[in-house]
């Protein structure tokens, strides 16, 4: 195994909105991050993964960029960002930005002019198309509900925005917007960034012709097997890696929806001709019911050891594996998988950190925050929930009550409350108005009290990230061969890793009540950690609630 820094990091994302706003206007900003550098250095992780700060609209919290070369208002300036790379690295920490390029804004200067006439230079650099039948090209339908095609009253065309009408999807088979999208993320790398999370880039290449697609659960619109791991995507991946990722020492992690194995493979190959990593949504499908997000139905335990492990097995030696419970999509782990308690959250990140890959903690993960009870929808400010909502609700679908109970399981809200800092108003997070409401239970579960706390989830963490970045285990955690026990249990995650004769095992009991255990071992060398004082390691044991522990055996 070719050994690698990206591979041996410990990723933490920062959703700049919701973390830190140095000057109370409710918005988290870049000098908010820089005032929190020494925080993140004392958790102990090496990378930091910045959500969008670019300059945008804001129709999907910067998701919608209208240009890749300036900053957002609302978070400070080039300057601002110059500032924070060179604290950041002085700590040892790099940045990797998020490249957003599947789609621009609406406001991006490309698709002003791509609008203005049928016949204008960068008309091309968009998807465009006559409509069909009096209706739309075909029947796609956005991610963010309804109609995939926006009716453009000035040329009597539709474009393609496979989410927000004001995120029209660029045409990447146009030559000319490749050279613009790679001349930019140069432009970045110059800057001394480290590298890029690639929003939604199997999404880069659709199927030729632009075909109907199949028609998914009741919404009326066809599926996205037409608009993700299309005929050319692996074509520009390779393209861009010749062309900007090979030529600096970067990390690169692809956010690939409705990836496979096998397609990951592609992507994530240890040849390196495309990406590091990916992410996969396989296992964050898992606790979907018809409604598809909307439900508050939990995991299924043996499922979802059966995915992890799956992907965890069929990438060894073929591609490299990224780690997640949490992003700025997902609600929150320690609700959705744990029942919110301290101790739950130390067992779910235990079954996360030990496994072969890159780990990513997201804000707030490692104090334990939880899911916010938002109570109505005009406390929420997720396009996807508000549209959902409008539609599930407004057609009689869901009840609005059902509605709030799937929005506070599973909406992407729960991840944008405000990071809690201490137990003053707004958590520490602002002295102005917060953009969106504070969890209510900050009070409790804030990182002020948690630093004081040496048996808190974020001393839990710290040793967690310490134990992967700089111990005796490190290579083993990072680069050994993985294997699931306790297939058949729906109540205990249980695994080892194994490299050069040594091997830890890995025993978690993942419910809230006492579970008898018979272990194929019987004594341990040594405790890695676990979140019990009295982890001792015999062959028939009784679990108490939300165990875990980490042995050398």
């Amino acid at each position: 195994m070719e050994k690698n820094w990206w591979k041996e990091s410990v990723v933490y994302q920062i959703y700049p909105r919701s973390f830190c706003d140095s000057n109370s206007d409710g918005i988290g900003d870049l000098n908010g991050i820089r005032s929190k550098l020494d925080y993140l250095h004392e958790l102990g992780i090496n990378v930091i993964w910045l959500s969008p700060v670019y300059k945008s609209p804001n129709d999907d919290n910067g998701y919608d960029i209208s240009d890749y070369q300036d900053i957002m208002d609302e978070f400070g300036t080039l300057d601002d960002f110059d500032r924070l790379l060179e604290e950041a690295h002085a700590l040892g920490i790099k940045i990797v930005m998020d490249l957003v390029v599947n789609h621009t804004s609406d406001e991006h200067p490309w698709f002003v002019e791509s609008r203005s006439s049928k016949n204008n230079d960068k008309r091309d650099f968009y998807i465009w198309r006559e409509g069909k039948d009096g209706g739309t090209p075909n029947n796609w339908g956005s991610c963010f509900s309804g109609s995939a095609w926006e009716y453009d009253e000035k040329t009597g065309m539709y474009y393609l925005h496979c989410f927000s009408k004001k995120q029209p999807d660029l045409n990447w088979d146009n030559p000319r917007v490749r050279d613009e999208v790679f001349s930019m993320m140069t432009w970045w790398c110059e800057k001394g960034i480290d590298g890029f999370r690639m929003d939604v880039i199997s999404m880069i290449s659709k199927v030729e012709g632009l075909p109907d697609g199949k028609i998914e659960g009741n919404s009326g619109f066809g599926g996205l097997e037409n608009t993700t791991n299309g005929p050319h995507v692996h074509e520009y991946l390779q393209e861009m890696n010749r062309r900007v990722l090979s030529k600096y020492d970067i990390m690169t992690v692809g956010e690939c929806a409705g990836v496979t194995i096998e397609e990951a493979k592609k992507y994530a190959s240890l040849d390196g001709k495309e990406l590091n990593m990916v992410f996969q949504f396989e296992h964050v499908g898992l606790d979907y019911d018809e409604h598809g997000k909307w439900s508050d139905r939990r995991f299924d335990l043996k499922e979802l050891k059966a995915n992890l492990s799956k992907w965890q097995n069929e990438l060894e030696g073929k591609a490299w594996n990224s780690l997640f419970w949490d992003n700025h999509d997902q609600p929150r782990i320690a609700s959705r998988l744990g029942d919110e308690s301290p101790i739950s959250a130390k067992a779910v990140a235990t079954v996360l950190h030990f496994m072969k890959g890159t780990p990513y903690i997201y804000q707030g993960e490692e104090l334990g925050m939880t899911n916010c009870r938002f109570g109505k929808i005009e406390n929420c400010r997720d396009i996807e929930e508000i549209n959902a909502y409008k539609d599930l609700v407004g057609s009689g679908k869901m009840t609005a009550g059902d509605m709030m109970a799937g929005i506070e399981a599973k909406g992407r809200d729960n991840a944008r409350t405000p990071m809690q800092w201490d137990a003053t108003e707004n958590a520490g997070f602002t002295t102005g108005k917060p953009w969106i409401m504070v969890n209510p239970n900050y009070k409790e579960i804030n990182a002020e009290a948690e630093l004081k706390d040496k048996n808190s989830v974020f001393h839990y963490y710290k040793k967690l990230v310490a134990l992967r970045r700089r111990s005796e285990w490190s290579d083993l955690i990072v680069y050994g061969r993985y294997r699931l026990l306790d297939t058949d249990s729906s109540e205990i995650f249980s695994y080892t890793r194994e490299l050069d004769g040594r091997k830890i095992f890995v025993l978690c009991n993942l419910t809230d009540k006492e579970v008898g255990y018979k272990s194929e071992f019987v004594k341990e060398k040594s405790l890695l950690v676990s979140n019990y004082k009295d982890a001792y390691l015999r062959d028939s044991m009784t679990l108490k609630p939300w165990f875990a522990a980490v042995w050398e055996v």
